[in-house]
């Protein structure tokens, strides 16, 4: 059974559509398109992190693998949107399986299967939630919890948004 907190959450996220619903509905616009296929990459974790923390928000990092249903799942129906109407400030896609190069919060070269090696992001998709320095600041989401993973995911960044703002 969902804790009250993953209700409420999902109760707000039920409000926020409906919302929008009806926004949409009463100006006759049509819904937006389609999340792109993939979010931007992950190339300079440091410059993603201090452009995330500038604006006071966590970094967000969906590590991923080809082929990956659950990835596309979140990817479209959460991380996307919310990347697009600016509920995430910094989202980044990292391929778990890749040796493409990759600036760590550190500033160190390495590699993308590496960084998400040592971040133990062993299962796809994984959401990692980063402040400015590379550290934790929410327990990371592993997998895909259908039923109420929009309120795990809020959850996950209220908390990650709380610790940003403390360590400032």
């Amino acid at each position: 059974m969902p804790s009250q907190a993953a209700l409420h959450v999902s109760a707000r996220l039920c409000r926020r559509w409906l919302a929008a619903g009806v926004l949409l509905a009463a100006t006759g616009l049509q819904a937006a398109a389609p999340s792109p296929a993939h979010l931007p990459p992950a190339t300079d974790l440091a410059a993603h992190g201090a452009e995330a923390a500038q604006r006071g928000e966590p970094l967000v990092v969906l590590v991923t693998m080809p082929g990956c249903g659950h990835c596309e799942t979140v990817r479209r129906n959460y991380l996307g949107p919310q990347a697009a109407t600016g509920e995430i400030a910094v989202v980044r896609e990292l391929d778990m399986t890749a040796d493409t190069p990759l600036r760590d919060a550190d500033g160190r070269l390495t590699t993308a299967r590496a960084w998400a090696r040592a971040h133990q992001a062993r299962v796809a998709p994984t959401v990692l939630f980063l402040d400015r320095h590379g550290r934790a600041a929410a327990s990371p989401l592993r997998g895909m919890q259908p039923d109420f993973y929009g309120a795990y995911l809020e959850q996950a960044l209220d908390q990650a948004r709380a610790a940003v703002a403390s360590r400032r």
